[in-house]
């Protein structure tokens, strides 16, 4: 495959021919915190010679023409402002470059000084442990495959490790306490195959095409973010074009797209954005590679936004995104054992999964102090599946099948979200806000899989009701001078089918030491309520509507972080962040002695169904971080980060142990390099090399595995023991082709090069203990080798 993904790039060199190619770059300057536009405001386009500029007219809006195609240096200057200058603008031949920049008011009003930044967070409040990200780097990235939370495992504290699924780790936590937010709501896990009780799947409903720049909050977190204790990634959409229409499609072994945005109306500077998705997965069964099941996954997802400009002070946006897929793991026809990535090797298994949501915000600015905004949003996801028990003899031979589970959850969400933002003076900016997050569910389990023998139905779950989530929060944020930031601020929620309740200060510190340094420093308390199955839960046998974790509490946590960020050259930056967590309140088993906590849960693809619990565990995670980075600049980027730290829970037993997350450290080493081809065409190349601690497992208890039919682990030494490290090396090789108003890309991302056979998990096999085997355990390996290849179209 190599050879024809190459042959097919050096073949369209031909198309580089002398001729110049050029494109607008525009877009519209704001105040970072009122989201007023500025008039009169420079941007100029510094890296071309002469430099090309202009300035903002009454709406804030800029235009400048003709800039080579290529990547640029973009920076805007007003006089009381800060001046901001952002690196890497991408300009093609197809599309126009639209870049919107948000400008910071300086505390005292003086003659234009220059302050660049290399990234400002979006989040004006966000100070300390947070990572901004731009559409580029999910692409940039080798072995991202454009998915912003893989895309995300590339930074120092957030880290993957697990090829199967895109959950984020951040710190030790389990990806379970992640919240994700789009467009200002709280939204339901984004990803196609999800599974009640988490975060993450194989693959993501987010399409990088559609994104803006976004925020990763990986501790002490701003107040107006609850119900999480790991971190938040706040999502956010970007405008359509409203000047002129523009086309993309892509043709690839992940999915076949079109992505579609234009003006609604050019008077009115209204526009859409829309994109669809559709599965090619066959394609890898067609050419022989695996994707860890001989079952090929179907998904499709669509996403939309479209805005409307209300004058010069208000805006209307409504948006959406929403997926479905399926999957029929199939293993009664093999005909012999086979390695299920996805699945159990002692079943047949039917899974359909879908879920949505569709939004409306209204932000409108009230005066030139003052910014108000209200989302509202409905989200639905149904999860449905049918596992069915396939016996074999000795010969593996199918002896008969017995249906042995079955359910079917469905939860609807209404969430709202109201906020002031008013900027008191240039020194001191408020914002207060309320959220509430309305769960309408209806749950329907039944379970007879275990011992393998059993023949009646357990009735785990039957419930259809609701619960409501209420949240507010007020945030203030202090300049007492051009070099320090301060912030502080109360978050408050309430769960009112069982009268949970939280009241969370945090606060926040930003110290630019010098031109070169910044200190940054922050504390947070967080909560989390449980996943929502197992508020309604039943035990086997127990009565109907006897709920025995109906009043389980919020998970709750302590989080301190303390960070040193120095500019070694102007695209050279190192960063250092130390932190200290400690969890408590943790959800365990009722159980004498059990070393089970929650804090383990979330990662895999089944749920979990404990005993009664009380909320009497703790835990703990602490470490340091590490990262250097060199921004794009001359067609070179690279990065090194890396981790150490240590994550422990305690069960009712009181011991601590390793959670599930562990691996004690993580490093990532990312470099690219972009040449160009002629006068305006690109090939691009990078590459990523990741190292993490071995994963974590229990020894087994053989004998009762076996008559329980699947594995059972010895409770007192869970997680004291490890496999190997994880090592993965990823390539990505393409180019870039900028014909008159066509842009070509062409791409090929090889995941795992050297196809190193990483360890996942320890497994029961009832087929082996069927053949009498003496250690009916298997090893569960990650993706081996895999391409994925990608053309793409714009015009």
């Amino acid at each position: 495959m190599y050879r024809y993904v190459l042959v097919s790039m050096v073949a369209m060199l031909p198309v580089v021919v002398s001729a110049q190619r050029y494109q607008r770059v525009r877009g519209t300057v704001t105040d970072k915190e009122t989201h007023a536009p500025l008039a009169g405001v420079t941007v100029v386009v510094t890296d071309v010679a002469p430099p090309r500029g202009t300035a903002t007219d009454a709406n804030g809006e800029y235009v400048i023409d003709s800039i080579p195609v290529g990547k640029h240096v973009l920076t805007a200057s007003y006089v009381g402002y800060e001046t901001r200058s952002m690196g890497g603008i991408l300009v093609t031949s197809a599309r126009e470059t639209v870049v919107p920049v948000q400008l910071q008011e300086r505390i005292v009003t003086m003659d234009e000084v220059t302050v660049s930044r290399r990234r400002e967070h979006i989040n004006e409040m966000a100070l300390a442990s947070t990572r901004t990200f731009d559409v580029q780097e999910t692409e940039r990235y080798a072995g991202s495959r454009a998915d912003p939370a893989r895309m995300a495992s590339n930074f120092a504290g957030a880290q993957g490790g697990d090829d199967s699924r895109n959950d984020i780790v951040i710190r030790g936590n389990s990806p379970q306490g992640v919240l994700w937010r789009m467009e200002g709501v709280d939204i339901p896990n984004p990803n196609h195959f999800n599974i009640p009780g988490t975060t993450g799947g194989p693959v993501s409903m987010l399409n990088n095409k559609l994104l803006a720049n976004s925020d990763l909050f990986m501790a002490a977190f701003p107040a107006e973010y609850g119900d999480a204790v790991a971190g938040v990634f706040d999502v956010r959409l970007r405008n359509g074009n409203n000047k002129q229409y523009e086309f993309t499609g892509q043709l690839g072994v992940l999915g076949t797209e079109a992505t579609a945005e234009g003006p609604i109306s050019r008077k009115g500077g209204s526009s859409f954005l829309i994109n669809y998705r559709y599965s090619t997965l066959q394609i890898f069964q067609a050419i022989g590679l695996q994707l860890g099941t001989s079952s090929v996954p179907q998904y499709q997802d669509a996403s939309f936004k479209l805005h409307f400009p209300l004058g010069r002070k208000g805006e209307l946006s409504v948006w959406g995104l929403g997926g479905l897929s399926r999957i029929d793991l199939i293993v009664s026809t093999l005909k012999e054992p086979e390695s299920q990535l996805y699945g159990e090797s002692d079943r047949d298994q039917y899974f359909k999964a879908g879920s949505g949501v569709a939004g409306g915000s209204f932000g409108y600015t009230i005066n030139d102090k003052t910014y108000t905004r209200f989302s509202v949003a409905q989200s639905m996801s149904n999860v449905w599946a049918q596992h069915i028990k396939v016996f074999r003899n000795a010969s593996f031979a199918v002896d008969s099948m017995k249906d042995v589970l079955g359910y079917d959850f469905n939860v609807a969400s209404t969430v709202a979200h109201w906020y002031i933002n008013k900027k008191i003076s240039p020194r001191q900016t408020l914002k207060y806000g309320i959220v509430n997050k309305y769960y309408g569910v209806d749950f329907l389990d039944s379970s007879r899989q275990y011992p393998t023998s059993r023949q009646d139905w357990q009735l785990r779950e039957d419930y259809r009701g609701g619960t409501d989530l209420i949240q507010a929060y007020v945030q203030y944020k202090l300049r007492p001078s051009e070099v320090m930031t301060l912030s502080g601020g109360l978050h408050a929620q309430y769960l009112t089918h069982n009268g949970s309740k939280a009241l969370e200060p945090r606060v926040g510190m930003r110290w630019a030491a010098s031109d070169r340094a910044v200190v940054t420093a922050g504390y947070g308390m967080h909560s989390q309520m449980q996943p929502l199955y197992q508020y309604f839960a039943i035990l086997p046998g127990a009565a109907r509507g006897t709920m025995q974790n109906y009043d389980i509490d919020f998970t709750r946590s302590h989080h301190v972080v303390a960070g040193y960020e120095r500019r070694m050259q102007h695209n050279i930056r190192m960063r250092v962040e130390t932190y200290g967590q400690y969890l408590y309140n943790i959800p365990v088993e009722l159980r004498a002695g059990s070393s089970y906590s929650a804090l383990n849960q979330g990662s895999t693809f089944s749920r979990n169904f404990p005993d009664t619990l009380q909320n009497t565990g703790t835990g703990y995670n602490y470490g340091v971080e590490f990262t250097l980075e060199r921004s794009f600049t001359n067609g070179l980027f690279a990065m090194l980060s890396s981790s150490l730290f240590d994550s422990k829970a305690a069960g009712n037993d009181g011991v601590y142990r390793n959670t599930d997350y562990n691996t004690r450290y993580a490093v990532n080493l990312l470099g690219g390099y972009e040449r160009k081809l002629g006068k305006y065409s690109t090939f691009t190349l990078g590459f990523k090399v990741t190292t993490i601690g071995g994963k974590l497992y229990s020894p087994v208890d053989t004998a009762a595995s076996n008559a329980l039919g699947d594995m059972v682990v010895v409770d007192s030494r869970r997680n004291s023991e490890r496999f190997r490290p994880y090592f993965r090396a990823d390539l990505k090789v393409g180019a870039r082709f900028n014909a008159k108003h066509i842009t070509h890309e062409v791409a090929v991302d090889i995941v795992n090069v050297t196809g190193q056979k990483n360890i996942l998990a320890l497994v029961y096999s009832s087929d082996l203990a069927s053949q009498g085997a003496a250690y009916p355990f298997y090893t569960q390996y990650q993706l081996g080798f895999l391409p994925i290849f990608y053309y793409r179209i714009d015009f």
